[in-house]
């Protein structure tokens, strides 16, 4: 599978996200994602605003999906969504009918292992249950309490590897990571390349990080699709 670029529009409002999501295409980011801040504060109009002006882009919703599985993905996918994400600790009965919903109405889901007692049952759990990615995800209060305690933050990448191997879906790994870090993702058999707070989003206003984030954002997608295709699945 070719490496592909997705960033994360964690931001509170839509002309700020489109602006953002214009220069990440200029970039050459590949999918763009209606974080979930975006769609707490905007909503449909969030993911339509980016249909509208981005019609034949890949958009996630990263909806964070724990029950009415169906509704919200059938809601997002007439919005104009491509992907939606939902939680592995979901009852498995939502698992189930979001992945029906993103069969009924053309998008893909995603399914999100982040707080699993056991990451990599919870990324299995996902691809038995028909989700079309694994979303391998270590949650931005998890690493900032952990951090706050003077503890090791964990990362994603700490079982990248067993997760990659456990599942035969395309994966991405998600949460506090360098940018080396999410630049060398491919190396570890997860072509998703998620690129949100801290990266390119300030992680405690919810806003556009400062500096030439345009050019930065070229450089990792070049050094990103320069990897060629990523073998998927074991």
């Amino acid at each position: 599978m070719r490496p592909i670029v997705q960033i994360s529009l964690d931001l509170t409002n839509i002309d700020e996200a489109l602006k953002t999501a214009s220069m990440a295409l200029r970039a050459g980011v590949d999918w763009l994602e209606a974080g979930t801040p975006l769609i707490l504060a905007e909503g449909l109009h969030g993911v339509r605003a980016l249909r509208k002006a981005f019609p034949t882009t890949p958009i996630v919703a990263d909806l964070k999906t724990m029950d009415g599985g169906y509704l919200e993905a059938e809601m997002m996918a007439k919005a104009g969504a491509t992907h939606v994400v939902v939680m592995a600790r979901a009852h498995e009965e939502t698992l189930k009918v979001i992945v029906q919903a993103g069969r009924d109405h053309g998008a893909k889901v995603m399914g999100d292992n982040l707080g699993c007692p056991d990451m990599v049952a919870g990324a299995k759990l996902c691809e038995d249950l028909g989700c079309d990615f694994v979303i391998h995800h270590i949650g931005y209060d998890e690493r900032r309490g952990i951090a706050a305690r003077g503890l090791r933050m964990p990362s994603p990448l700490d079982q990248l590897r067993e997760v990659v191997q456990a599942v035969n879906v395309p994966v991405q790994a998600v949460g506090g990571l360098t940018l080396e870090q999410a630049v060398r993702c491919p190396e570890y058999g997860a072509p998703l390349v998620v690129l949100g707070a801290p990266l390119t989003i300030d992680a405690d206003a919810f806003k556009t990080a400062s500096g030439d984030l345009e050019s930065s954002l070229r450089l990792i997608c070049q050094k990103v699709h320069a990897y060629g295709d990523v073998k998927v699945g074991r």
